[in-house]
């Protein structure tokens, strides 16, 4: 048939531009006269003929919806005789291959548009815009029609032409024939047909050639249906698919929100020596940076933290003795300028204690408005909780509490041996409406609340996109009610699912006031890697308001400036103030910062001495130190912190291959956001660097962050 689908093709391409009154009036006619031959046929078709005992009772047979809508006309209720065959049948099986031949023609490159299959979904407003005006023939509270039931229209259509064929040509050219006589008969009287062409709801770039595109094939069933002039609902079968949606939706250039802030700068420390800052062990910010980087995209600089980049990967630090946690410092030469050093501060918190684990609760406050639909957002989030609660004992306890529009339980408490109700209730869960945050927030903190016991631990696990549209009007006096809520015992961690309206900054309050952690989900083996393998650290506390001091040598060091933190600076008098709130430290987990100084009389210095100052002595055993480190902290449940307090000695010493790659990672994120102190350093380096201190690397994290430095360095040189 190929060449007349040719002859079809010319004669849709030829058709003049039609007015859009003349539209609508022959729209208008063509029904009307598909409704008057409709009719006429019924009445005919009154009293089917006949013959045999097929007369003697023409209701003995039950009547299937699908004979009905075939029309009665085409085949007889008998069970045993058929009605001979009639050329009408062959007429609205030519009418609807006609139909299904032009529909097939103008909706498959519509499926096959790449732009249209990843594209966002019309408007109401387009919707409206390319339906096909509303006629006499329909009944006002008749519902839109759909693009199946617009199919339909064009069946009928060519329907009376077909109808004046004698039958006796091939099928195949009685169908284009009769197609081409519709549009030129049509086209003579004002160009209808023509709407056709141009309508919107089957317009698409046209393929080059019809006999490239792949061939569409029919089910059985199908064809079978397609010889009647089936009912609209039958005929969308042929319509296009919804299109999928992506897996991941990518921001636009203000849909997420990311904590403002400027890149640490070098500080003179003759001026000021006294660097302070709350530790952090949020990771969300390299989830982000990955999955930018994987579709394609450089991260917006300000999702770019570098602390967070750094503690996301664990190194092999030595266990406390006895304490909390166990601070150590060193001092190696700068990987990106040799005549500048780097300063270590490193954390290890103890690991977690052997035995049983005390009781847990969680209440898991579940984001269910509508941003949350797409793949990586609420399906995921199900996924990644699946995980979750394979790691609970069966004495914890969980409950859901889901908020859109409104807030409510979906699950009450359920002890974890029940994971089949839980699972149930989580698979139950699907996304509408607008995001009441603050009305979750409080539900999910009073069900909390009743389910904490002593010597229990209680957490709120808040699952978003961060998309907090409704609800939250004052976000200091919420920030004030988790932090009463925090007092007492039950802290908030928030997960971050998806792209495209991710409120970062949110999130990032929410968790650093809740005394919880943030993580953003991007995959199911990021879920795995922060619910499963870091549970221990998310459910067991071990130090409450860490901040960290560092103290600085003028007579040793010149300048120095911290790499990362600008989210986490605190003023040098809320080091000793107990009332000022910091992060905290899980069992096992591990903090990394690193300063770059350089020394006094360093030709890589930026500032020059004070001309004031350079006689200035430092007397005593600490004339020789770099600096001093002090730590505050407080066990969980005390009020008043405790100090550990470390100097950092002058000695360079070799840079291991865990201090090595906390250089290359740090590198990596300068080279991401503000990259003004690393000379001619660059991606080469960075991937040199992080390649040959990748060390034993368990689970590979360490090589794929080597491959997304690579992916980086091919989207910067664009």
């Amino acid at each position: 048939m190929s060449d007349e689908l040719k002859r079809l093709e010319r004669a849709l391409s030829s058709a003049p531009a039609p007015e859009a009154e003349v539209k609508s009036g022959h729209l208008k006619a063509a029904l009307d006269r598909f409704d008057q031959r409709q009719a006429a046929d019924q009445e005919s078709n009154a009293e089917p003929r006949l013959s045999g005992e097929g007369r003697d009772d023409i209701r003995s047979r039950p009547r299937s919806p699908r004979r009905d809508a075939s029309m009665n006309r085409s085949l007889s209720h008998s069970p045993s005789h058929r009605r001979p065959l009639h050329r009408r049948p062959s007429v609205a099986a030519a009418a609807s291959l006609a139909a299904l031949s032009l529909g097939l023609y103008l909706l498959w490159p519509q499926a096959q548009d790449f732009d249209a299959m990843t594209g966002p979904e019309p408007s109401q407003d387009a919707e409206m815009a390319v339906s096909p005006p509303r006629t006499a023939s329909k009944p006002e509270s008749a519902p839109e029609s759909t693009e199946g039931e617009r199919l339909a229209i064009v069946a009928s259509k060519t329907g009376p032409v077909a109808d004046q064929m004698a039958g006796d040509m091939p099928l195949d050219t009685a169908v284009v024939t009769a197609v081409e006589t519709a549009i030129e008969t049509e086209s003579k009287s004002a160009g209808q047909v023509t709407q056709l062409a141009e309508a919107p709801w089957l317009s698409g770039s046209r393929s080059p050639a019809l006999s490239s595109s792949p061939s569409t094939s029919l089910s059985p069933s199908t064809s079978m249906e397609m010889r009647g002039l089936m009912p609209s609902q039958e005929v969308a079968r042929i319509a296009p698919l919804p299109s999928p949606e992506p897996s991941v939706q990518m921001p636009t250039a203000s849909s997420e929100a990311y904590p403002e802030f400027d890149a640490s700068s070098v500080r003179v420390t003759a001026e000021t020596p006294v660097s302070t800052f709350s530790v952090d062990v949020d990771t969300a910010s390299y989830a982000v940076v990955r999955s930018s980087l994987m579709q394609g995209q450089l991260p917006p600089p300000q999702a770019v933290r570098i602390e967070e980049m750094i503690n996301y990967f664990g190194y092999d630090y030595p266990q406390p003795d006895a304490e909390a946690f166990r601070p150590m410092v060193d001092v190696f030469a700068s990987p990106w300028n040799p005549e500048r050093q780097l300063v270590r501060v490193a954390l290890q918190g103890r690991a977690a204690t052997p035995g049983p684990r005390s009781p847990v609760n969680l209440v898991l406050l579940i984001d269910t408005s509508g941003s949350m639909r797409s793949p990586d957002k609420l399906p995921l989030l199900k996924r990644s909780m699946s995980l979750l609660l394979g790691e609970l004992n069966d004495d914890d306890e969980v409950a859901i509490v889901t908020y859109a529009g409104s807030a409510g339980v979906a699950l009450a408490p359920t002890a974890a041996s029940n994971s089949e109700e839980i699972m149930q209730a989580l698979e139950s869960l699907a996304p509408s409406g607008g995001t009441a945050g603050e009305a979750g927030l409080s539900q999910a903190y009073r069900l909390a609340g009743q389910m904490n016991g002593e010597d229990e631990t209680t957490r709120v696990l808040l699952a978003t996109d961060g998309d907090f549209n409704l609800g939250l009007s004052d976000p200091e006096a919420l920030e004030r009610f988790i932090a009463d809520w925090r007092e007492g015992g039950v802290y908030l961690s928030v997960l971050g699912f998806g792209r495209g309206n991710l409120d970062d900054a949110v999130m990032q309050s929410l968790a650093q006031h809740g005394n919880g952690q943030a993580a953003y989900i991007d995959s199911l083996a990021e879920a795995q890697k922060v619910l499963v393998d870091q549970l221990a650290a998310s459910l067991e506390p071990i130090a409450n308001d860490v901040k960290v001091q560092v103290e600085f040598n003028p007579a040793r060091v010149q300048e120095y400036r911290l790499i990362g933190y600008e989210t986490r600076a605190l003023r040098r008098e809320d080091f000793r103030n107990d009332r000022v709130d910091a992060g905290d430290i899980g069992a096992g987990h591990q903090v990394t910062a690193l300063y770059e100084i350089a020394p006094v009389g360093s030709s890589a210095a930026l500032t020059r001495p004070s001309r004031y100052q350079q006689g200035q002595q430092v007397t005593g055993g600490q004339h020789d130190e770099l600096g001093h480190v002090a730590l505050r902290y407080k066990v969980p449940g005390e009020s008043q912190s405790r100090l550990i307090e470390t100097p950092i000695s002058p000695g360079l010493t070799t840079a291991d291959s865990e201090a090595s790659f906390a250089a290359a990672i740090a590198g990596f994120g300068q080279l991401l956001g503000d990259d003004r102190y690393l000379g001619d350093w660059g991606w080469d380096e960075a991937i040199a660097l992080a390649e040959a201190s990748k060390g034993k690397d368990r689970y590979g994290y360490r090589a794929e962050a080597v491959r997304l430095m690579r992916l980086a360095g091919g989207l910067s040189d664009r």
